[in-house]
């Protein structure tokens, strides 16, 4: 790291900078997430399968963005990556609110997805950095920063909803403090450290880092199916958890708050894991996180509309929103943390063998919801993902990788 910005700035000043960048992002994509069913309904797409591919766009562009990704940081740097990437999130988010056809959205959308990417892998490395010059391990509160700001995005689009304020004007005023805060905290960041020994390892060991790529370990097969079925469960609440509300309860406005308990519920977990762990240990808690999504999605898709009084509805649909955020909270970092743990391929090479494997779960589950919602309804696509959380608790409790 850059020895001048030690001197000028104290740790703390820039922990909370590189903190703010992680809340900015989490805002900006709960803003999006929260009015899905308000874009759904400007542009009048009725067909859920065409619903399912125009939010594909979101996951080709992040897939799009993977190798750019790690070219541009390693190029420019993390601290230059960082202010690029979080500006170009904001502007694609107010880009969404301006789009004229459904063809604009999905280039906006796209754009979305790449910078999403880029902001993930920048500002996770100005983490790492931050960790090195604490000499601990501080990125759960990173993550847990990026939680609670996209729990208070859901809660502001909640308003923006009741409020009947359109996203345009929605997207703009979230785009603007993101930019604001971005002028404010960017002379913190910090310079990434030197890479030169890490490169010359990295072309020392090329022929047996292809072998681990060609023939991986079974451990990170079955973690990276696990994360598969996760990130499709975070699809399903991210992408559709508005539509449901709206068009399968069909709920007013003022009580479409089933994204809201999510976000809620998912940041509460979040913050709880660690001590979970300390209490049953990461296998059990992967057990009840599947155990959760199954009977949370299931107590939605069997229950949520068979009762007539709208408040007894929304209450049934959000308990079982509730305890599909509190499973799926702790999936991602438990799998990691296991990685880390059991894994006898090097780091760097296993979460990248990981997060290819369980990508697939964001690519394939805008297409697969859309396309059950189609030929029978979301009651029907959101079972079918609830059974994904049936698959993780019997792989977690029969496969002795997860002990």
């Amino acid at each position: 790291m850059d020895s001048n910005n030690h001197v000028a700035y104290s740790k703390e000043h820039i922990r909370f900078a590189v903190l703010s960048f992680f809340l900015a992002q989490g805002l900006c994509f709960s803003s999006w997430a929260s009015r899905i069913p308000d874009i759904k309904e400007i542009f009048t797409v009725n067909d859920a399968l065409y619903w399912g591919i125009v939010l594909f766009m979101i996951p080709v562009g992040k897939f799009v963005a993977i190798p750019l990704a790690g070219y541009l940081v390693s190029k420019l740097g993390s601290r230059i990556m960082v202010q690029i990437s979080i500006m170009g999130y904001a502007l694609s988010l107010f880009a969404i609110g301006t789009a004229l056809n459904i063809y604009m959205l999905g280039v906006f959308l796209f754009c979305f997805g790449v910078f999403w990417n880029l902001c993930d892998i920048s500002l996770n490395t100005q983490g790492i950095g931050i960790e090195r010059l604490y000499g601990r391990t501080i990125m759960a509160s990173f993550h847990g920063g990026w939680s609670l700001a996209a729990c208070l995005g859901a809660l502001i689009g909640f308003i923006m909803i009741v409020s009947d304020i359109t996203p345009f004007w929605h997207f703009t005023l979230v785009a603007a403090l993101i930019l604001l805060l971005t002028m404010m905290s960017r002379r913190y960041l910090q310079d990434d450290v030197s890479t030169a020994e890490v490169k010359e390892e990295a072309v020392e060991d090329k022929s047996e880092k292809w072998q681990y790529i060609k023939k991986p370990e079974m451990l990170l097969i079955k973690l990276g199916l696990v994360g598969l079925f996760a990130l499709v469960v975070e699809s399903a609440m991210f992408d559709w958890s508005g539509v449901y509300f709206e068009s399968v309860l069909q709920v007013p406005k003022s009580l479409q708050i089933g994204f809201l308990v999510f976000m809620v519920m998912m940041t509460v977990g979040r913050f709880l894991a660690n001590y979970a762990y300390r209490i049953w240990g990461k296998q059990r808690v992967l057990q009840l996180s599947g155990a959760f999504i199954f009977i949370g999605f299931f107590t939605s898709a069997l229950l949520g509309s068979t009762v007539d009084s709208m408040a007894l509805k929304v209450i049934v649909n959000s308990f079982g929103f509730m305890l599909v955020g509190l499973g799926i909270s702790s999936m991602v970092p438990t799998i990691y943390s296991l990685v880390g743990a059991k894994s006898k391929t090097p780091v760097g090479i296993a979460l990248t063998i990981l997060s290819s494997i369980s990508f697939i779960g964001s690519l394939v589950a805008p297409l697969l919801i859309g396309a059950i919602s189609q030929a029978f309804n979301m009651e029907y696509a959101y079972m079918v993902v609830g059974l994904l959380g049936l698959c993780i608790l019997l792989m977690t409790t029969f496969s002795k990788a997860f002990r």
